[in-house]
């Protein structure tokens, strides 16, 4: 049904009802960027998380095949225990890793891996003390 309009005026939106179109959108988009921008934070954080255990793990797996530690997270990938050293999510690089030498007696460099992100997580924790 065709809604009757004034003689030599085309039908359409005026700029009041476009201007409360943007204001309900704008309203919207301020409820959801907050909450969509916290998910990705915490998607970065998993994965940090995971790409950490995966780290000691493989450092694990080295230590008990070889009985020493790798002298560099480069020997991991060398050896093919890794395909290749995962980013940091948070950094978005591969060169940010903290190696840490392995206490006691042990051979070899990395006995450990922290992350060289600045910042912290959601629960205050200094991303270097993961």
């Amino acid at each position: 049904m065709a809604f009757p309009t004034r003689p030599g005026r085309p039908p359409g939106f005026t700029i009041l009802e476009l201007l409360v179109v943007l204001a309900i959108i704008g309203t919207l988009l301020s409820l959801a960027a907050p909450r969509y921008f916290r998910s990705i934070e915490k998607s970065r954080h998993a994965v940090l998380r995971e790409n950490l255990a995966t780290l000691r793990g493989t450092l694990d797996r080295f230590h008990a095949d070889q009985g020493s530690y790798p002298d560099s997270l480069d020997e991991l990938v060398a050896r093919r225990y890794l395909r290749r050293i995962p980013d940091d999510p948070v950094t978005n690089r591969s060169d940010t890793w903290i190696v840490v030498a392995p206490a006691g007696p042990a051979k070899g460099q990395v006995g450990d891996i922290r992350s060289g992100a600045p910042g912290s997580g959601d629960d205050g924790v200094p991303f270097r003390d993961w």
